[in-house]
């Protein structure tokens, strides 16, 4: 019988070279990603050899960004994503308009018609969900608030690009284009869109919300571990292609909510670990389709307009954003984070791209610069993640502009005068309002014991304002902000952030305030426990040990074997975590 082996070939040649590439350019010291990419161009039908399925890979990278989505619902709730509402909702679209009367506007300069512009502007503002997200992974940011925001940030663009691509063939008549339409067909496609989409969002917090979660519980009582990520996939894939035709949202929309439904389940944690190896392989599969569409030859026809279009994804887009979370008083280490986070574009511009070429919108050349310029953002996306901590720290040190910006006036920024004396003397500092911040805080309320929250997200202290709460808004690694939270005066500093070297300098600076301060830490590292206890940082208190000792008690308390004593209990949990 015959045998069609595309699929094998593709997986044999796309995974082999990939690792090749991939481990080169670990040893050059560069981002992995660099060789998928290179991977992909050597099999491409633009280089001589080889080539690949291109129309399979992309099938391929579509269940990458599938299972990517999946992953990252999975650890995203509905209220993080409502926690950063205020700044994602807003600054997507502002950033997405910015972006796009760029790209058009330098289009237009190159003599393209209106249609062209518009579809090359809108190409150039939409991020990659895929790159984002391993920048983020790779870096621990994704459970953190500069990790939240963009990720709150991309869904908005994503629900905007849905819009978009719903909308541009009823208006690609009007716009140069071959497909007619008349008006009254726009409002009802736009009427209708945004009905689906509701309806989608409606049915997946209604319905998906109450009935995922039991499904994975009756699975998970099977005791079957290739059963229970079988679940994982089919509820991944099957909502994502459902939710495509059903609602004509997205894929990776769908994705994103099938896996933040689950997340309401008290397996979610399981289910993110059993899908992380394919989530990892599929998602070098996407590089490397990316890497196939490239035809290097725009390098040598085009060059001048390839660092142009380069230029405003790397350069505009980023200074866009970044100048968008400062105006909403974020810190600059978040402004920076969500500005390299968003420089560079994927898996929606290419669709974008080809619709529009599709559509006789947009020509054949547009379409390779396009992809030329997703190549050369993608590629540099680590060394833009790269550069923040460097730059953070020199703008910190020699701009002038930039310490007035930090210590301009907001009033989130400090302590109302109303403040009670008890929590500006010998009060507990709490640096971090997530989970265990939040426990520390309640159990010090109940005991009537004095606390100051120190918290970047916005929305979280103006909630904590309106409940009485004395927090402060700001990134505790500045020095001013833990001056504002009278640390200098505190009785115990409690840091709950997960970043150990922003722990080391948030200590460093209340010590040199407090020298006698206490200090207690939390990690979810025993190397890094190790260290920040051999160090003398403070009182380290690591996720495992706690959960062991929480454990040791209960059994000890249940089977008559009565439990530690307060001061055996603290002896002991310190001698773990140093």
């Amino acid at each position: 019988m015959p045998h069609d082996v595309s699929l094998i070939a593709l997986l044999a040649a796309g995974f082999g070279l990939a690792m090749l590439f991939g481990y080169l350019a670990s040893l050059l010291k560069m981002s992995p990603l660099v060789g998928y990419l290179l991977a992909g161009i050597v099999i491409g039908p633009g280089t001589p050899g080889f080539v690949g399925d291109v129309a399979l890979a992309q099938q391929l990278a579509e269940i990458g960004v599938m299972l990517l989505m999946f992953g990252v619902g999975l650890h995203f709730s509905l209220g993080d994503l409502l926690a950063v509402r205020k700044i994602a909702l807003p600054g997507a679209i502002v950033q997405i308009t910015v972006a796009t009367l760029l790209g058009g506007a330098l289009a237009l300069l190159w003599g393209w018609n209106m249609g062209a512009a518009l579809v090359f502007g809108l190409a150039l503002s939409v991020a990659s969900t895929v790159v984002l997200l391993r920048a983020l992974e790779g870096r621990g940011l994704v459970e953190t608030l500069n990790g939240r925001i963009a990720i709150g940030w991309l869904v908005v663009e994503d629900l905007v690009m849905v819009v978009v691509l719903v909308l541009l063939p009823p208006v690609a008549a009007l716009l140069g284009g071959t497909h007619a339409a008349g008006g009254a067909d726009v409002w009802s496609t736009l009427g209708m869109t945004f009905v689906k989409v509701a309806a989608f969002i409606a049915l997946m917090l209604v319905v998906g919300k109450r009935v995922f979660p039991r499904v994975l519980w009756l699975v998970a009582r099977t005791g079957s571990r290739e059963l229970f990520t079988l679940c994982m996939i089919a509820a991944a894939v099957g909502v994502a292609y459902g939710a495509a035709k059903l609602f004509d949202v997205s894929f990776a929309l769908g994705a994103f909510f099938a896996g933040m439904m689950l997340r309401e389940s008290e397996f979610s944690r399981r289910a993110a670990d059993e899908t992380l190896p394919l989530r990892d392989a599929f998602s070098v599969l996407f590089f490397i389709s990316v890497g196939m569409l490239f035809d290097p030859r725009v390098l040598v026809d085009a060059p001048l307009r390839v660092i142009e279009a380069a230029a405003v994804v790397l350069v505009g887009k980023t200074l866009a954003a970044i100048a968008l979370v400062l105006a909403f008083r974020y810190p600059l280490n978040t402004a920076l984070t969500v500005g390299a986070g968003l420089a560079q574009i994927g898996e929606f511009s290419f669709i974008l791209a080809g619709l529009g070429h599709a559509l006789g919108l947009l020509s054949a050349d547009g379409l390779s610069l396009i992809l030329a310029v997703a190549l050369i953002s993608i590629a540099l996306n680590t060394l833009v993640f790269a550069t923040i901590e460097p730059a953070l720290a020199w703008i910190r040190r020699h701009s002038a502009f930039a310490r007035r910006l930090e210590a301009r006036d907001d009033p989130l920024a400090a302590l109302p005068v109303s403040t009670p004396p008890t929590h500006l003397t010998g009060q507990v500092v709490i640096v971090g309002y997530g989970r265990v911040g939040a426990r520390i805080a309640q159990a010090l309320d109940e005991r009537g014991i004095a606390y100051v929250v120190v918290e970047q997200n916005r929305e979280t202290v103006e909630k904590l304002r309106a409940d009485g709460v004395a927090a402060v808004s700001g990134d505790a690694v500045e020095p001013i902000v833990l001056v504002q939270a009278h640390v200098a005066r505190a009785g115990m500093l409690v840091v709950t952030l997960p970043d150990a070297f922003d722990v080391r300098q948030i200590v460093d600076t209340s010590r040199t305030l407090n020298p006698s301060l206490e200090v207690a830490l939390c990690t979810n590292s025993a190397d890094e426990a190790e260290l920040l206890g051999r160090d003398g940082i403070g009182t380290v208190f690591m996720a495992e040990t706690e959960l062991a000792h929480g454990m040791t008690e209960h059994v000890l308390a249940r089977m008559g074997g009565g439990g530690e004593g307060d001061e055996e209990q603290q002896r002991r949990r310190a001698m773990a975590a140093h």
